[in-house]
């Protein structure tokens, strides 16, 4: 009962630091500096036959400018219906609007002038079938066949796809929110769940802790619940369930151990929304459900890295937030951190290398493809659209320089460092000068002499990796290595190759290590040996995938169809479009893809559309 007013309070109290930190969002027209929106409640229909969100969103305004009348929000291909407004005796009026022309990456700025300063603002709306931020699939695009689906991906701008808000992770809202379905179809969202467990159409939601706009989700479609332990679950459809469950129930360890580094789980709940395959992503943060890929589900946990990943977020991003997109590695660099520490805890410490190790490597083969001014981790989006922040920059490098800070430190000090960070800034919204600024004051100079502020600001603002960045290495990995090369010489067989005690890190580390120019013997006599064509782990089919086409072995090429037909998930597709096309395949490639398009996510879409233009 004490905790919802502490939140309320948390927020409020970041107010100020947010306005400051919006004067530099380059991707939102909301004018925080006047008026931030503290609270929002939804009153939505489902309409899966038009395929939109239709009814009202109600604001609830704080206004830090008395003289001001303008509430200014971020749409993108919204239909506005009407405005109301609700004044300070409490009484509906109707309010001015203009909706102007819609730029390409920010969408449409939706003005709404008042009479006098609103205590809260009703706007009746819909959303269209082309929204970014949600994709509808018919039953036949779904794993039960049975129901269509409808999910949301806000993150990173698109959340006013599909609501008109101020888009920005400068500031933090609470929700609530009353979602209408068919009454065969449960709705979830980025909130308590509760009412979801009774499937009737008609669903209540409450979300007491302020999140960023990017953070608010709503998933709806042939769902079913499972427990997996007295804090964590799994919704998903009934023919994935049951596997779901066995692959992440070690999700409370997670939970125990994080809690135990950094401080009480802070969201209540933490369950999770299993996706049909066309999600784009391996899996997104949303605060108490958190939206996964049914790519992981591998059948041997050796993907469950990114459940951790989502986890860690609960710390890092949903509690503590870059406050503009060009700060994005303080989400997804510490997260990436934390993701490896609970790894480390829960699964060893000889897995959470190779996991670093793997990561690593990728890291530094991507930096030789990306304009060096996009290697730094204070990014400069000079206008473009934030989804271009997204690259093993921001996760990788970030993580690195934390590696490096705590290799510098030792555990000792980093840890307690990282704790009293979360908890100084949790539910507040920061860009990077305020880290660095914290960071000096917090261990740089209470530590003298371990790490300079120029090697702080090397890492942070130039390009590339320091010379002295951590390059993890692991002895499995070494071992690898060792067999391999015995095997290109032809000292030994593909089948005296030592895989039985592989895990699939090992299988990735000697896969992505092949040489691109393997002879089709080569080729052959691993297929023949392992069967990868047809492998069923999709991150090990994906590595067998970009060797094979670069490589020009033909037998792949049903089981790639099967696979581009059949996956959403940018990482594990994007890159095999790029490589066909340079290979050669690029009509291949094209056939497949116009198959494919329709149920691929609009982000995916996006994407790839732009290769074959």
């Amino acid at each position: 009962m004490k905790i919802k007013p502490l939140f309320l309070s948390l927020a409020m109290a970041g107010m100020c630091s947010q306005a400051m930190a919006n004067a530099i969002d380059q991707n939102s027209y909301a004018n925080l500096d006047d008026v931030v929106t503290t609270h929002l409640n939804l009153d939505l229909d489902v309409d899966f036959a038009d395929k939109q969100l239709e009814g009202f969103v109600e604001h609830t305004l704080q206004w830090n400018n008395s003289k001001s009348r303008t509430l200014v929000l971020d749409t993108r291909d919204l239909d506005i219906d009407k405005v109301m407004y609700k004044d300070q005796s409490g009484n509906w009026k109707k309010a001015t609007f203009d909706l102007a022309k819609r730029d390409d990456v920010k969408g449409s700025k939706l003005t709404i002038v008042f009479k006098n300063q609103a205590e809260v603002v009703r706007i009746y709306y819909n959303s269209r079938p082309e929204a970014s931020g949600l994709q509808w699939l018919t039953p036949e695009q779904t794993a039960s066949k049975t129901h269509p689906f409808m999910y949301s991906q806000s993150q990173a701008i698109h959340a006013r796809s599909w609501i008109p808000v101020q888009d920005t992770p400068a500031m933090r809202v609470t929700y609530s929110a009353r979602i209408h379905t068919p009454k065969d179809i449960r709705a979830v969202m980025s909130a308590d769940n509760k009412d979801a467990l009774y499937k009737d159409g008609d669903y209540i939601f409450d979300m007491p802790q302020a999140i960023s706009p990017y953070l608010i989700a709503i998933g709806a479609g042939n769902l079913e619940f499972k427990a997996m332990s007295h804090q964590t679950g799994i919704f998903a459809e009934p023919t994935i369930l049951d596997a779901s469950v066995a692959e992440f129930d070690d999700t409370q360890a997670m939970i125990d151990k994080t809690n135990a580094m950094y401080g009480e789980y802070a969201w209540g709940r933490y369950d999770l929304l299993m996706l049909p395959p066309s999600f784009p992503f391996g899996g997104m943060e949303n605060p108490r459900l958190s939206f996964i890929t049914p790519t992981v589900v591998a059948g041997d946990k050796s993907l469950v890295n990114l459940i951790a990943h989502e986890l860690a977020h609960s710390w890092s991003g949903n509690l503590v937030t870059n406050a503009t997109w060009e700060d994005l590695w303080l989400n997804e660099g510490f997260t990436s951190y934390v993701e490896n520490r609970i790894m480390e805890e829960v699964f060893g410490r000889d897995r959470a290398v190779m996991e670093q190790a793997l990561d690593s490597a990728s890291l530094r083969a991507q930096l030789k493809t990306i304009d060096a001014p996009d290697t730094r981790l204070n990014l400069k989006l000079n206008g473009r659209d934030p989804d271009d922040a997204f690259s093993s920059v921001p996760y990788t490098k970030g993580q690195l320089f934390l590696i490096y800070l705590e290799n510098k430190y030792g555990r000792d000090k980093f840890d307690p460092f990282v704790k009293a960070y979360f908890k100084e800034f949790s539910f507040k919204s920061l860009t990077t000068a305020q880290f660095v600024t914290y960071l000096k004051a917090n261990l740089i100079e209470k530590y003298p002499g371990v790490v300079s502020m120029d090697k702080v600001n090397e890492w942070i603002f130039e390009p590339g990796l320091p010379s002295d960045a951590p390059n993890p290495t692991s002895d499995a990995f070494d071992k690898v290595d060792t067999a391999t090369a015995a095997w290109l010489k032809g000292d030994t067989t593909a089948a005296q190759l030592p895989t039985a005690d592989w895990s699939v890190h090992e299988w990735l580390h000697f896969l992505n290590n092949l040489p691109r120019d393997l002879s089709q013997e080569h080729m052959v006599e691993l297929d023949s040996e392992f069967n990868l064509t047809q492998s069923t782990n999709a991150e090990r089919a994906f590595a067998w995938f970009m060797l094979a086409v670069g490589n020009g072995y033909q037998p792949i090429y049903p089981a790639l169809d099967k696979h581009l037909s059949g996956i959403g998930r940018r990482k594990l597709i994007v890159p095999l479009y790029k490589s066909l096309i340079t290979n050669g395949k690029k009509e291949w490639a094209q056939s497949v893809y116009l198959k494919a398009r329709p149920g691929y996510h609009p982000l995916a879409q996006g994407t790839i559309d732009a290769l074959f233009e």
